[in-house]
């Protein structure tokens, strides 16, 4: 590509692959000025860039004339193997089904939460999460889930961390969130009760594989139903289990 391969320090694959990455879940639509401010490209690069991402289909523009992912790297993304979601997703649809509420499966990513798979209705509370979004471990059903099984090193430096307060209801204290995934490890789930957005509670369970977190399968609720959660565990555990004796190779 042309453009900016002058640059002192980054070539041109590393300026189109941080443009590309300036974009998220947060961020599904950028100007040109802010493209370039998010990955550290200078705009007249970031302008001829672009311009070639654009023509190849990498990146399209919003009727506002805002650039966004195109459908080639869509088309391309579906390429790649998911054996977690393929396996995973039958089992939320029927989750879904049986208590027709939001379900969701994600998997953990660094110190974060990627969201692989989602299924949901048109009367299920709406909720932040949606399939390629990341959020934090603490704040979110699924993260407790995953963090409570990660190894002692792992959660002690995630706690040592300065933690991100979503709502006023989030717990950050380190020995009170220490506290909260022993007990998650105890009982084998998650509760968070408007930690991540007001107006919604969730649970949470870990699909395990010899005892480490692969992925977590989530439920999410309207606040004013949080007293419905409990009897939610129980179908939740159940595909949790049977999705882990498939992730293993064990059988359904």
């Amino acid at each position: 590509m042309a453009g900016g391969a002058r640059e002192p320090g980054r070539s041109v694959t590393s300026k189109v692959l941080a443009l590309l990455g300036a974009f998220d879940a947060a961020h599904p639509q950028l100007t040109l000025t802010e493209l370039a401010r998010r990955s550290g490209v200078p705009l007249s690069t970031a302008h001829r860039l672009v311009g070639e991402l654009e023509e190849w289909q990498a990146l399209s523009r919003a009727p506002d004339g805002r650039l966004r992912v195109g459908l080639r790297l869509w088309e391309l993304g579906q390429l790649a193997p998911n054996r977690l979601r393929e396996l995973a997703h039958p089992w939320l649809q029927e989750l879904f089904v049986s208590t027709g509420e939001n379900v969701h499966l994600a998997v953990r990513d660094g110190l974060e939460v990627l969201y692989v798979d989602k299924v949901h209705g048109r009367r299920a509370v709406p909720i932040v999460s949606r399939i390629g979004a990341r959020l934090p471990m603490h704040p979110t059903g699924v993260g407790k889930a995953l963090l409570a099984y990660e190894p002692d090193w792992f959660v002690q430096s995630y706690l040592a961390r300065r933690l991100e307060r979503p709502t006023p209801h989030t717990i950050t204290e380190p020995g009170r969130l220490a506290r909260e995934l022993a007990a998650v490890r105890a009982q084998g789930y998650a509760l968070t009760y408007e930690e991540m957005t007001l107006g919604s509670c969730s649970a949470a369970a870990p699909v395990l594989v010899d005892g480490r977190p692969v992925a977590a399968l989530g439920l999410v609720v309207s606040s004013r139903r949080a007293r419905e959660l409990p009897r939610l565990v129980e179908p939740l555990l159940t595909a949790a289990a049977r999705l882990s004796r498939l992730v293993s190779g064990s059988g359904p």
